[in-house]
């Protein structure tokens, strides 16, 4: 029998912790000139250093020391005065070299934390490490039903991402938040974007890999001092799908735990369609990749006068940032927190700096166009609904063009068709009725057909008054004014 989500938190307590790839907007890649940009024809951006041909000598990319330099910054990390690249050993495909350029014991930046606040209660969660690396190439597994190389035909190397600038930021386990483990998880990631983006440092696609989560896992029995086995739920990439895979094998461990089986320490794929995780492969440990320094790559040295240079540059920080606004708009507690939880705090403000009213940008970012984007399961920044078309729309209800319900209507054109605001308002004739008498005209006819609901207003029953109105708006599309067609009715049956 599947177990409850209520029946895992009785039992046990939940430890995560999180492994963020980052990938840098750097021009070039982390160790030699070729163009980093996304896309591209396959093998394009490629030369003899990221293809690993014999006697290529790599050379530090300085944009991407200077960004992970930031990033730690922000992150309250320490900054190594003295690190050094290290040889991680694997072979993949993918990876040209057989071995990956990272770092292991020396990382450039360290010990930090980032606080993330759910249901008014704040949560620190512990950076252990910033560590630059480089990214490995893509696979495409032709044939078969999954797009995995079981099952497939043949697979295809594209070499063009090979040595992109990638920056991990590893967590600490992250043990005592009960049953809000996976929204922890899910606020973490969404705060770390925030911060990312706010840098510059990225562009944080989670839908293109700039921007993907390795989420750690594990149970222990409630009331135990010692941690689970931990299995490592790999290449997670939205904050909807961080959340589902820390809560599904949550359940799924409790149940082998409950069947008195063990929990094997092994990789897991996310299933996006099912919400559930499949095993990849038993999880190496670090001595498995055998570490030794890159002997072709010097030292990094961070002069602690550079990096309060950098300190000194970092732009308002998230956090900071909502504080000042949650004072200057006078939003509550609980509203910049329903802002935060849909996403959205950026595209109110920028609504409300469009000249938008803050409380009507933040009513229609939290409620109708976050609803949406849960029916489509995205985010709400991924509707393709911009700031100024919400303004717009704000205004246009505001002077009466609109009403409420015909400026959704409006928004569902645009989501539809890619328009903008109002070549969908011409198109679909969505402007609101005002003409005195058309509105007569149609009260009339509402009235006609529905005599018994007419007579009931006569005798003072004025609640039977919103068929009647019901049946107005119908017949104009919704284009009337509700308020004024009320009004029309009860002056027309005698109960102005």
């Amino acid at each position: 029998m599947t177990l409850t989500y209520e029946d895992v938190l009785a039992k046990y307590e939940p430890v995560f912790g999180l492994e963020t790839h980052v990938e840098l907007n750097t021009k070039s890649k982390m160790f030699c000139g070729c163009s980093a940009e996304f896309g591209g024809e396959p093998n394009t951006h490629t030369c003899p250093v990221c293809l690993g041909l014999p006697g290529a000598i790599p050379v530090v990319n300085g944009a991407a020391v200077e960004a992970t330099v930031k990033i730690g910054l922000a992150l309250n990390c320490s900054i190594a005065s003295w690190c050094r690249f290290a040889r991680k050993n694997y072979f993949y495909p993918d990876m040209p070299k057989n071995f990956q350029i990272s770092q292991y014991d020396e990382p450039l930046c360290f010990d930090g934390y980032l606080d993330v606040e759910v249901d008014g209660t704040t949560y620190r969660v512990g950076i252990e490490r910033v560590h630059m690396e480089e990214d490995t190439g893509k696979n495409t597994h032709i044939g078969g039903a999954t797009g995995r190389i079981h099952g497939a035909e043949y697979s295809l190397v594209d070499f063009n991402r090979a040595g992109i600038p990638l920056i991990e930021i590893v967590t600490k386990p992250v043990p005592g938040t009960g049953a809000l483990a996976p929204q922890v998880a899910k606020a973490y990631v969404s705060a770390l974007r925030d911060i990312l983006r706010t840098l510059g440092v990225s562009d944080v696609r989670m839908e293109q890999g700039s921007l993907r989560c390795d989420v750690n896992t594990s149970l222990a029995p409630a009331g135990s001092e010692q941690w689970g086995t931990r299995t490592e739920t790999k290449n997670v990439n939205s904050l909807r799908s961080v959340e589902r895979a820390v809560r599904s094998e949550m359940i799924r461990q409790a149940g082998l735990l409950d069947a008195g089986e063990k929990i094997k320490q092994e990789t897991r794929h996310f299933q996006e369609t099912t919400g559930d995780t499949r095993p990849g492969r038993s999880k190496e440990e670090a001595t498995d990749y055998r570490y030794f320094p890159e002997p072709d790559l010097v030292p990094i040295s961070a002069s602690a006068e550079w990096v309060e240079q950098l300190r000194a540059g970092l732009p308002e920080l998230p956090a900071v940032r909502r504080k000042r606004l949650t004072d200057a708009y006078g939003i509550s507690a609980d509203e910049m927190q329903a802002m935060l939880n849909a996403g959205v705090v950026d595209l109110v403000v920028e609504t409300g700096e469009l000249g938008a009213p803050v409380a009507e940008a933040r009513n229609w970012w939290t409620g109708y166009l976050t609803q949406r984007a849960n029916e489509r399961e995205a985010e709400v920044s991924e509707l393709g609904m911009s700031p100024a078309q919400v303004a717009h729309l704000i205004s246009l209800v505001a002077d009466g063009t609109l009403s409420t319900a015909l400026a959704r209507q409006a928004v569902d054109g645009v989501l539809e068709t890619g328009e903008d605001v109002d070549a969908v308002i011409a198109a679909k004739g969505l402007k609101r009725v005002s003409d005195t008498g058309a509105l007569e005209v149609a009260a009339d006819a509402a009235i006609a057909a529905d005599p018994d609901a007419a007579t009931k207003v006569r005798d003072g029953k004025v609640a039977a008054v919103g068929a009647l109105v019901g049946a107005v708006m119908k017949a104009t599309r919704g284009q009337a004014d509700a308020a004024a067609v009320r009004e029309i009715l009860l002056a027309k049956l005698g109960q102005a």
